[in-house]
Protein backbone atom coordinates (compact mmCIF):
# COMPACT_ATOMS: atom_id res chain seq x y z
CA UNK A 1 0.00 0.00 0.00
CA UNK A 2 0.88 3.60 -0.17
CA UNK A 3 2.59 5.44 2.38
CA UNK A 4 -0.92 7.56 2.81
CA UNK A 5 -2.42 4.40 3.33
CA UNK A 6 0.40 2.90 5.83
CA UNK A 7 -0.28 6.36 8.05
CA UNK A 8 -4.29 6.34 8.19
CA UNK A 9 -4.09 2.68 8.99
CA UNK A 10 -1.45 2.83 12.04
CA UNK A 11 -2.54 6.25 12.93
CA UNK A 12 -6.77 5.17 13.40
CA UNK A 13 -6.01 1.39 14.12
CA UNK A 14 -5.19 2.74 18.09
CA UNK A 15 -8.69 3.68 18.24
CA UNK A 16 -9.93 0.13 18.11
CA UNK A 17 -7.11 -2.19 18.91
CA UNK A 18 -4.04 -1.58 21.19
CA UNK A 19 -0.42 -1.17 19.31
CA UNK A 20 1.25 -4.43 20.79
CA UNK A 21 -2.09 -6.54 19.73
CA UNK A 22 -1.99 -5.38 16.36
CA UNK A 23 1.96 -6.06 15.84
CA UNK A 24 1.56 -9.31 17.27
CA UNK A 25 -1.02 -9.92 14.20
CA UNK A 26 1.52 -8.76 11.89
CA UNK A 27 3.49 -11.20 13.87
CA UNK A 28 1.20 -14.15 13.20
CA UNK A 29 0.96 -13.12 9.61
CA UNK A 30 4.75 -13.69 9.32
CA UNK A 31 5.03 -16.74 10.43
CA UNK A 32 2.13 -17.92 8.53
CA UNK A 33 3.67 -16.71 4.97
CA UNK A 34 6.62 -18.03 5.98
CA UNK A 35 5.71 -21.84 6.92
CA UNK A 36 3.91 -21.43 4.22
CA UNK A 37 6.53 -19.97 1.49
CA UNK A 38 9.66 -21.52 2.66
CA UNK A 39 8.87 -25.49 1.78
CA UNK A 40 9.31 -24.99 -1.81
CA UNK A 41 9.92 -23.70 -5.42
CA UNK A 42 11.56 -20.91 -6.42
CA UNK A 43 8.52 -19.04 -7.48
CA UNK A 44 7.68 -19.43 -3.42
CA UNK A 45 10.89 -18.16 -2.51
CA UNK A 46 10.43 -15.63 -4.68
CA UNK A 47 6.82 -14.56 -2.92
CA UNK A 48 8.44 -14.61 0.04
CA UNK A 49 11.19 -12.08 -0.87
CA UNK A 50 8.55 -9.74 -2.00
CA UNK A 51 6.53 -10.50 1.05
CA UNK A 52 9.80 -9.70 3.37
CA UNK A 53 9.84 -6.40 1.67
CA UNK A 54 6.52 -5.16 2.32
CA UNK A 55 7.21 -6.20 5.91
CA UNK A 56 10.36 -4.13 6.51
CA UNK A 57 8.24 -1.31 4.67
CA UNK A 58 5.44 -1.34 7.39
CA UNK A 59 7.95 -1.82 9.98
CA UNK A 60 10.04 0.67 8.59
CA UNK A 61 6.91 3.32 8.59
CA UNK A 62 5.94 1.89 11.86
CA UNK A 63 9.06 2.96 13.76
CA UNK A 64 9.73 6.28 12.15
CA UNK A 65 6.08 8.02 12.49
CA UNK A 66 4.89 6.07 15.78
CA UNK A 67 7.71 5.41 17.85
CA UNK A 68 6.14 5.65 21.03
CA UNK A 69 4.12 2.74 20.44
CA UNK A 70 7.38 0.79 20.82
CA UNK A 71 7.83 2.18 24.19
CA UNK A 72 6.42 -0.39 26.41
CA UNK A 73 8.12 -4.07 26.39
CA UNK A 74 4.91 -5.95 24.51
CA UNK A 75 5.69 -4.47 21.88
CA UNK A 76 9.76 -4.33 21.98
CA UNK A 77 9.55 -8.22 21.97
CA UNK A 78 6.49 -8.64 19.02
CA UNK A 79 9.26 -5.90 16.79
CA UNK A 80 12.05 -8.43 17.55
CA UNK A 81 10.03 -11.37 17.12
CA UNK A 82 9.09 -10.56 13.94
CA UNK A 83 12.69 -8.76 12.87
CA UNK A 84 14.24 -12.67 13.49
CA UNK A 85 11.60 -14.27 11.58
CA UNK A 86 12.16 -12.17 8.22
CA UNK A 87 16.01 -12.12 9.04
CA UNK A 88 16.07 -15.71 8.20
CA UNK A 89 14.63 -15.12 5.04
CA UNK A 90 17.36 -13.57 3.75
CA UNK A 91 20.17 -15.28 5.73
CA UNK A 92 22.26 -15.72 2.44
CA UNK A 93 22.47 -12.15 1.61
CA UNK A 94 22.61 -10.35 5.05
CA UNK A 95 20.64 -7.30 3.69
CA UNK A 96 17.41 -7.61 5.86
CA UNK A 97 19.83 -7.82 8.42
CA UNK A 98 21.51 -4.78 7.86
CA UNK A 99 18.28 -2.96 7.53
CA UNK A 100 16.80 -4.25 10.52
CA UNK A 101 19.85 -3.07 13.05
CA UNK A 102 19.71 0.48 11.49
CA UNK A 103 15.86 0.68 12.05
CA UNK A 104 16.37 -0.83 15.42
CA UNK A 105 18.98 2.17 16.10
CA UNK A 106 17.27 5.31 14.63
CA UNK A 107 13.99 3.57 16.58
CA UNK A 108 16.19 3.19 20.29
CA UNK A 109 17.44 7.20 19.33
CA UNK A 110 14.06 8.44 18.70
CA UNK A 111 12.67 6.55 22.14
CA UNK A 112 15.77 8.04 23.92
CA UNK A 113 15.46 11.59 22.71
CA UNK A 114 11.81 11.77 23.76
CA UNK A 115 12.29 10.18 26.94
CA UNK A 116 14.78 12.90 28.05
CA UNK A 117 12.02 15.31 26.29
CA UNK A 118 9.50 14.21 29.30
CA UNK A 119 12.31 14.14 31.80
CA UNK A 120 12.74 17.42 31.55
CA UNK A 121 8.65 18.26 30.86
CA UNK A 122 8.28 16.60 34.33
CA UNK A 123 11.12 18.51 36.31
CA UNK A 124 9.15 22.19 34.92
CA UNK A 125 5.84 20.87 35.14
CA UNK A 126 4.11 23.40 36.82
CA UNK A 127 0.51 25.08 36.69
CA UNK A 128 0.61 27.14 34.22
CA UNK A 129 -1.65 30.36 35.98
CA UNK A 130 -0.92 33.43 36.33
CA UNK A 131 3.21 33.48 36.75
CA UNK A 132 3.13 37.12 39.05
CA UNK A 133 0.50 39.05 39.70
CA UNK A 134 1.13 42.62 40.40
CA UNK A 135 -2.02 44.55 41.58
CA UNK A 136 -0.59 47.93 42.11
CA UNK A 137 1.11 49.68 39.12
CA UNK A 138 4.55 50.85 40.02
CA UNK A 139 6.18 54.16 38.66
CA UNK A 140 7.08 53.42 34.62
CA UNK A 141 10.94 53.65 35.39
CA UNK A 142 11.55 51.33 37.11
CA UNK A 143 9.58 48.73 35.18
CA UNK A 144 10.79 47.45 31.68
CA UNK A 145 8.25 46.46 29.24
CA UNK A 146 8.45 44.34 26.17
CA UNK A 147 9.24 47.81 23.89
CA UNK A 148 13.01 47.77 26.11
CA UNK A 149 13.37 44.11 25.15
CA UNK A 150 12.38 44.38 21.75
CA UNK A 151 10.29 47.51 19.87
CA UNK A 152 10.83 45.75 16.08
CA UNK A 153 7.61 44.24 15.13
CA UNK A 154 9.13 41.75 12.82
CA UNK A 155 12.01 40.22 15.25
CA UNK A 156 9.13 40.10 18.16
CA UNK A 157 7.56 37.82 15.33
CA UNK A 158 9.72 35.67 14.27
CA UNK A 159 11.08 35.23 18.00
CA UNK A 160 7.41 33.94 18.21
CA UNK A 161 7.42 32.25 15.50
CA UNK A 162 10.60 30.30 17.02
CA UNK A 163 8.39 29.46 19.85
CA UNK A 164 5.43 28.24 18.64
CA UNK A 165 7.95 26.11 16.13
CA UNK A 166 9.77 24.54 19.03
CA UNK A 167 6.43 23.84 21.08
CA UNK A 168 4.61 22.26 17.87
CA UNK A 169 7.61 19.88 17.37
CA UNK A 170 6.63 18.13 20.71
CA UNK A 171 3.87 17.01 19.42
CA UNK A 172 3.27 13.78 17.84
CA UNK A 173 0.13 12.31 16.02
CA UNK A 174 -1.07 9.68 18.44
CA UNK A 175 -1.58 12.59 20.86
CA UNK A 176 -3.56 14.09 18.38
CA UNK A 177 -5.22 10.76 18.18
CA UNK A 178 -5.87 10.77 21.61
CA UNK A 179 -9.06 13.83 21.01
CA UNK A 180 -11.15 10.54 18.93
CA UNK A 181 -9.80 7.61 21.32
CA UNK A 182 -10.72 9.70 24.36
CA UNK A 183 -14.11 10.07 23.45
CA UNK A 184 -16.95 7.77 24.07
CA UNK A 185 -16.23 5.40 21.81
CA UNK A 186 -17.17 1.78 22.81
CA UNK A 187 -14.23 0.31 21.28
CA UNK A 188 -11.45 1.85 22.75
CA UNK A 189 -12.49 0.55 26.41
CA UNK A 190 -9.67 -1.76 26.18
CA UNK A 191 -7.07 0.81 25.21
CA UNK A 192 -8.12 3.86 27.43
CA UNK A 193 -6.04 2.50 30.51
CA UNK A 194 -2.73 3.27 29.40
CA UNK A 195 -3.14 5.85 26.64
CA UNK A 196 -0.24 8.47 27.12
CA UNK A 197 -1.10 11.61 28.80
CA UNK A 198 -2.43 14.76 26.76
CA UNK A 199 0.06 17.07 27.95
CA UNK A 200 1.94 18.44 25.11
CA UNK A 201 -1.50 19.49 24.14
CA UNK A 202 -1.95 21.44 27.11
CA UNK A 203 0.92 22.73 27.13
CA UNK A 204 0.56 23.95 23.81
CA UNK A 205 -2.98 25.39 24.24
CA UNK A 206 -1.48 27.00 27.56
CA UNK A 207 1.19 29.05 25.84
CA UNK A 208 -1.51 30.27 23.46
CA UNK A 209 -3.60 31.48 27.01
CA UNK A 210 -0.17 32.81 28.43
CA UNK A 211 0.45 35.11 25.67
CA UNK A 212 -3.22 36.66 24.74
CA UNK A 213 -2.66 37.64 28.66
CA UNK A 214 1.23 38.65 28.50
CA UNK A 215 -0.44 41.56 25.87
CA UNK A 216 -3.15 42.57 27.65
CA UNK A 217 -0.80 42.77 30.53
CA UNK A 218 2.04 45.08 28.76
CA UNK A 219 -1.15 46.90 27.54
CA UNK A 220 -3.07 47.44 30.53
CA UNK A 221 0.26 48.10 32.77
CA UNK A 222 1.18 51.30 30.86
CA UNK A 223 0.47 54.49 32.58
CA UNK A 224 0.10 57.17 30.29
CA UNK A 225 -2.38 57.37 27.41
CA UNK A 226 0.75 57.95 24.53
CA UNK A 227 2.56 55.39 25.61
CA UNK A 228 -0.69 52.84 25.64
CA UNK A 229 -1.20 54.12 22.24
CA UNK A 230 1.98 52.94 21.41
CA UNK A 231 2.20 49.78 22.83
CA UNK A 232 -1.63 48.72 21.43
CA UNK A 233 0.14 50.03 17.43
CA UNK A 234 3.38 48.13 18.08
CA UNK A 235 1.13 44.74 18.66
CA UNK A 236 -0.68 45.43 15.92
CA UNK A 237 2.37 45.71 14.11
CA UNK A 238 4.03 42.03 15.33
CA UNK A 239 0.55 40.44 14.62
CA UNK A 240 0.23 41.76 10.85
CA UNK A 241 4.07 40.26 11.25
CA UNK A 242 2.77 36.85 12.17
CA UNK A 243 0.33 36.74 9.77
CA UNK A 244 2.80 37.64 6.77
CA UNK A 245 5.01 34.88 8.45
CA UNK A 246 2.28 32.29 8.29
CA UNK A 247 2.14 32.04 12.04
CA UNK A 248 -1.29 32.46 12.56
CA UNK A 249 -1.77 31.09 15.90
CA UNK A 250 0.55 33.69 17.73
CA UNK A 251 -1.52 36.37 15.94
CA UNK A 252 -4.94 34.67 16.78
CA UNK A 253 -3.48 34.81 20.34
CA UNK A 254 -2.40 38.56 20.53
CA UNK A 255 -5.69 39.84 19.02
CA UNK A 256 -7.23 37.77 21.42
CA UNK A 257 -5.63 39.77 24.27
CA UNK A 258 -6.53 43.23 22.67
CA UNK A 259 -9.91 41.72 22.82
CA UNK A 260 -10.02 41.35 26.04
CA UNK A 261 -12.65 43.17 28.26
CA UNK A 262 -10.24 45.24 30.10
CA UNK A 263 -8.15 46.03 27.09
CA UNK A 264 -10.73 46.51 24.69
CA UNK A 265 -12.92 48.52 27.54
CA UNK A 266 -9.82 51.48 27.12
CA UNK A 267 -11.88 53.69 24.70
CA UNK A 268 -9.87 56.98 24.74
CA UNK A 269 -6.50 54.48 24.03
CA UNK A 270 -8.20 53.31 21.71
CA UNK A 271 -9.23 56.81 19.96
CA UNK A 272 -5.87 57.57 19.57
CA UNK A 273 -4.97 53.91 17.39
CA UNK A 274 -4.68 53.82 13.79
CA UNK A 275 -7.30 51.25 13.59
CA UNK A 276 -7.38 50.30 10.02
CA UNK A 277 -4.59 47.82 10.41
CA UNK A 278 -6.13 46.33 13.17
CA UNK A 279 -9.45 45.74 11.64
CA UNK A 280 -7.59 43.69 8.18
CA UNK A 281 -6.93 41.25 11.25
CA UNK A 282 -10.07 41.41 12.52
CA UNK A 283 -11.20 40.37 9.29
CA UNK A 284 -9.11 37.77 8.78
CA UNK A 285 -10.00 36.12 12.30
CA UNK A 286 -13.67 37.17 11.37
CA UNK A 287 -15.40 33.78 13.28
CA UNK A 288 -18.20 33.44 10.80
CA UNK A 289 -19.28 30.98 8.30
CA UNK A 290 -16.93 29.01 10.59
CA UNK A 291 -13.96 31.63 10.19
CA UNK A 292 -14.20 31.47 6.46
CA UNK A 293 -11.31 34.34 5.94
CA UNK A 294 -9.16 32.59 7.81
CA UNK A 295 -9.27 29.16 6.17
CA UNK A 296 -8.58 30.84 3.12
CA UNK A 297 -5.62 32.50 4.08
CA UNK A 298 -4.45 29.40 5.93
CA UNK A 299 -5.32 27.54 2.38
CA UNK A 300 -2.88 30.04 0.63
CA UNK A 301 -0.44 29.94 3.35
CA UNK A 302 -0.10 25.75 2.85
CA UNK A 303 0.05 26.09 -0.62
CA UNK A 304 2.86 29.08 -0.85
CA UNK A 305 5.05 26.35 1.86
CA UNK A 306 4.29 23.31 -1.06
CA UNK A 307 5.64 25.25 -3.92
CA UNK A 308 8.51 26.91 -1.08
CA UNK A 309 12.06 26.87 -1.66
CA UNK A 310 13.31 28.59 1.44
CA UNK A 311 12.31 27.76 4.86
CA UNK A 312 10.56 31.13 5.66
CA UNK A 313 8.12 30.60 3.01
CA UNK A 314 7.43 27.12 4.50
CA UNK A 315 6.12 28.22 7.45
CA UNK A 316 2.19 27.29 8.05
CA UNK A 317 1.46 27.64 12.11
CA UNK A 318 -2.30 27.04 12.18
CA UNK A 319 -4.71 28.31 15.23
CA UNK A 320 -4.54 24.99 17.05
CA UNK A 321 -7.26 25.36 19.30
CA UNK A 322 -9.57 25.65 15.45
CA UNK A 323 -7.26 22.39 14.62
CA UNK A 324 -8.15 20.85 17.51
CA UNK A 325 -11.91 21.70 17.02
CA UNK A 326 -11.43 20.71 13.58
CA UNK A 327 -10.57 16.72 14.57
CA UNK A 328 -12.89 16.90 16.94
CA UNK A 329 -16.13 17.62 14.85
CA UNK A 330 -15.10 15.55 12.34
CA UNK A 331 -15.13 12.64 14.60
CA UNK A 332 -18.29 14.00 16.28
CA UNK A 333 -20.20 14.00 12.93
CA UNK A 334 -19.50 10.58 11.75
CA UNK A 335 -19.28 7.28 13.50
CA UNK A 336 -16.43 4.59 13.37
CA UNK A 337 -18.29 2.23 12.19
CA UNK A 338 -20.53 1.67 9.14
CA UNK A 339 -24.39 -0.02 9.07
CA UNK A 340 -22.68 -3.24 8.11
CA UNK A 341 -20.13 -3.08 11.05
CA UNK A 342 -17.05 -2.48 8.96
CA UNK A 343 -14.71 0.34 10.18
CA UNK A 344 -15.95 3.62 8.43
CA UNK A 345 -12.45 4.54 6.67
CA UNK A 346 -13.49 7.57 4.92
CA UNK A 347 -13.75 9.15 8.52
CA UNK A 348 -10.33 8.23 9.36
CA UNK A 349 -8.90 8.80 6.12
CA UNK A 350 -9.93 12.62 6.50
CA UNK A 351 -8.56 13.06 10.16
CA UNK A 352 -5.39 11.44 9.72
CA UNK A 353 -5.43 13.52 6.13
CA UNK A 354 -5.79 16.92 8.24
CA UNK A 355 -2.72 15.56 10.70
CA UNK A 356 -0.57 14.72 7.91
CA UNK A 357 -1.23 18.07 6.77
CA UNK A 358 0.07 18.96 10.72
CA UNK A 359 3.16 16.81 10.86
CA UNK A 360 4.52 18.33 7.19
CA UNK A 361 4.31 21.83 8.46
CA UNK A 362 5.85 20.84 12.13
CA UNK A 363 8.94 19.67 10.37
CA UNK A 364 9.99 23.14 9.13
CA UNK A 365 13.03 24.03 10.63
CA UNK A 366 13.22 27.29 11.83
CA UNK A 367 15.03 29.86 9.44
CA UNK A 368 15.01 32.53 12.26
CA UNK A 369 17.83 32.45 14.66
CA UNK A 370 16.88 32.57 18.19
CA UNK A 371 17.05 35.53 20.65
CA UNK A 372 17.69 34.49 23.93
CA UNK A 373 16.78 37.72 25.80
CA UNK A 374 13.85 38.19 23.68
CA UNK A 375 12.51 34.93 24.42
CA UNK A 376 13.54 34.78 28.04
CA UNK A 377 11.45 38.12 28.30
CA UNK A 378 8.55 36.36 26.34
CA UNK A 379 8.27 33.09 28.16
CA UNK A 380 8.83 34.34 32.16
CA UNK A 381 7.54 37.91 32.42
CA UNK A 382 4.97 38.30 35.34
CA UNK A 383 1.32 37.99 33.69
CA UNK A 384 -1.68 39.87 35.58
CA UNK A 385 -4.30 37.87 36.74
CA UNK A 386 -7.92 38.64 35.32
CA UNK A 387 -8.40 40.63 38.39
CA UNK A 388 -5.04 42.44 38.73
CA UNK A 389 -5.80 43.17 34.57
CA UNK A 390 -9.33 45.24 35.19
CA UNK A 391 -7.30 47.49 38.47
CA UNK A 392 -4.71 48.25 36.27
CA UNK A 393 -7.89 49.43 33.40
CA UNK A 394 -9.56 51.27 35.90
CA UNK A 395 -6.70 52.78 37.16
CA UNK A 396 -5.68 54.01 33.45
CA UNK A 397 -9.17 55.14 32.50
CA UNK A 398 -11.85 55.45 35.61
CA UNK A 399 -15.00 53.02 35.51
CA UNK A 400 -17.28 54.94 32.52
CA UNK A 401 -20.64 53.17 33.56
CA UNK A 402 -22.38 51.60 36.59
CA UNK A 403 -21.25 48.25 35.66
CA UNK A 404 -17.75 49.24 35.55
CA UNK A 405 -18.03 50.97 38.84
CA UNK A 406 -19.22 48.10 40.45
CA UNK A 407 -16.73 46.18 39.38
CA UNK A 408 -14.25 48.79 40.64
CA UNK A 409 -15.98 48.88 43.66
CA UNK A 410 -16.15 45.10 44.10
CA UNK A 411 -12.06 44.80 43.40
CA UNK A 412 -11.00 47.48 45.29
Amino acid sequence: PQRTYIFTFLLSSRVFIHPHELLAKVGQICLKQKQQLETGTEAEKAKLKSFTAKIIQLLKEWTETFPYDFQDEKSMKELKEIAHRITQCDEENGTVKKIISQMTQNLLMALSARSQYQEIREKFRQPVTDKGTILKTKPQSTQKDILNVCCDPLILAQQLTYIELERVSNIYPEDLMQIVSHMDSLDNHKCRGDVTKTYNLEAYDNWFNCLSMLVATEICRVVKKKQRTRMVEFFIDVARECFNIGNFNSMMAIISGMNLSPVARLKKTWSKVKTAKFDVLEHHMDPSSNFCNYRTALQGAAQRSQTANSNREKIVIPVFNLFIKDIYFLHKIHTNRLPNGQINFKKFWEISRQIHDFLTWKQVECPFEKDKKIQSYLLTAPIYSEEALFIASFESEGPENHMEKDSWKTLR
